[in-house]
């Protein structure tokens, strides 16, 4: 598809978006909305085999993820979204890195409840953040296992209990490999599946 190959080409230089300047931010938002006409996938909600798994960032206009790398002596890394329907649960992982034996982690799990055919309102539970080492981090499947099993990990790890850290996402394209989202501060999120 055309429409498709044309993000990619766009979003490809921007580093999730890092690197991204005005004149790209408004073709890559053009190159989006186009995409979402042809949308193949109506009902995103519908179609659990298309959005479960893992999924990659590949362009971002969220705040919160682009200034984690901001940090000094840091960068962001690749951010990964991992969705399993059967659960209703999201976890977010940010690997950021730096000072050699510093590599950092920021994570955060949370349940989803369809409210339409594509929307889901996100309801986070808990954070992880911490050092890759001391969590014993090797890739997002592992980590994913670790905290469905409970662990408790040497790191800032906090549950969320109040209903006030929650948010909405709109699934407004996917396909086998393509997933593009709209999220309730304004953000859009392109992810390829892993």
């Amino acid at each position: 598809m055309v429409a498709k190959t044309a993000l990619l080409d766009i979003v490809a230089g921007t580093n999730r978006g890092l690197l991204a300047t005005e004149t790209q931010k408004k073709a890559i938002l053009a190159a989006i909305a186009t995409l979402e006409d042809f949308n193949p996938t109506p009902r995103p909600l519908e179609a659990s085999h298309l959005l479960n798994g893992d999924w990659r960032l590949i362009y971002t206009t969220s705040k919160a993820l682009l200034n984690l790398d901001c940090f000094p002596f840091s960068q962001l890394g690749q951010v990964y979204q991992s969705i399993r329907v059967e659960t209703n649960s999201v976890y977010n992982i940010a690997e950021i890195y730096g000072l050699p034996y510093l590599e950092g982690l920021v994570s955060v799990a949370a349940k989803f409840t369809p409210v339409s055919e594509r929307r889901v309102q996100v309801n986070f539970k808990r954070f992880v953040i911490g050092l890759q080492r001391l969590i014993n981090y090797q890739y997002p499947a592992k980590f994913i296992q670790e905290i469905e099993s409970g662990t408790k990990f040497t790191a800032f790890d906090s549950l969320i209990n109040n209903d006030q850290q929650q948010g909405w996402l709109d699934i407004t394209y996917i396909d086998n490999d393509l997933r593009i989202g709209r999220g309730n501060e304004g953000s859009v999120f392109v992810l390829s599946k892993s």
